[in-house]
């Protein structure tokens, strides 16, 4: 699927293309290009950038980073995340026992769903200091709503990338998720992250660097779609959105 997405033959690129914009209903009008054949690949198009002014920036210190549903939000119950309805994961599980999982014992979190005809790039939800990352190996289940609710610790299965910043609120954690057929995802900072695939859980540290984001700036994207969550260290800073709930890039949280 990985080189598919990157298959360049016109016909082929242009026919599939024009098939996933119609069966998914992609409004292409809110797209820089808005011509299936302006892009080189299905990857080019999927990953595509949006028009200036198409999401407003919200005043609050934490907006949105994404398009797409919010499969789930609240507090985390000691250590404990609900993934559905009578399932949860924890802490630990999904941060692959990194060390930092202490500082989310008792905190607030949000997990949100990008369907396949949502925009693909992840902007930042707060101004923030990256202080490493973390690629974690996994599985490639679906994402989606009925996947949730039948298997067991979903998010901390699949494959995932993890990235802690240090903010205002202190540090966070700013999970992107794999899903079915490709796990490929890349930040602005490293580029793309997978494939290829690793076995091992492979760990970044750029404590010594100094590399800021502001709110709103381009973190990264999926190259095929998938799950963001957030992990905040305490339940001070409550997010303002309900589950199911339909969530544009740039809205204010707070």
């Amino acid at each position: 699927m990985f080189r598919f997405a990157r298959i360049e033959n016109t016909f082929l690129k242009n026919t599939f293309t024009r098939w996933f914009v119609k069966s998914y209903k992609v409004d292409l009008s809110q797209a820089v290009r808005e011509r299936v054949e302006d892009y080189k690949h299905f990857n080019d198009f999927f990953t595509r950038a949006l028009k200036s002014g198409e999401r407003v920036i919200g005043d609050s210190s934490i907006i949105c980073p994404v398009d797409g549903a919010v499969s789930q939000v609240g507090l985390i119950d000691n250590t404990q995340i609900l993934q559905a309805k009578g399932r949860s994961y924890s802490v630990d599980a999904i941060l692959g026992n990194d060390f930092r999982a202490s500082s989310f014992t008792d905190g607030f979190f949000t997990t949100i769903y990008l369907s396949p005809r949502d925009y693909h790039r992840i902007h930042m939800p707060y101004d923030g200091k990256l202080i490493s990352m973390s690629y974690i190996p996994g599985d490639l289940f679906s994402v989606n709503k009925k996947t949730a609710q039948n298997v067991d610790n979903l998010f901390a299965r699949n494959e995932r990338v993890v990235c802690y910043f240090e903010t205002e609120f202190g540090l966070c954690a700013f999970i992107l998720v794999g899903a079915i057929f490709v796990g490929s995802m890349q930040t602005v900072w490293h580029g793309q992250i997978n494939p290829p695939y690793k076995k091992q859980v492979q760990n970044f540290e750029y404590t010594s660097q100094n590399i800021n984001l502001k709110k709103g700036d381009e973190l990264g994207r999926f190259n095929m779609g998938s799950t963001i969550v957030m992990l905040m260290p305490d339940q001070q800073n409550k997010f303002n959105l309900s589950v199911d709930e339909k969530v544009r890039m740039g809205q204010d949280l707070v």
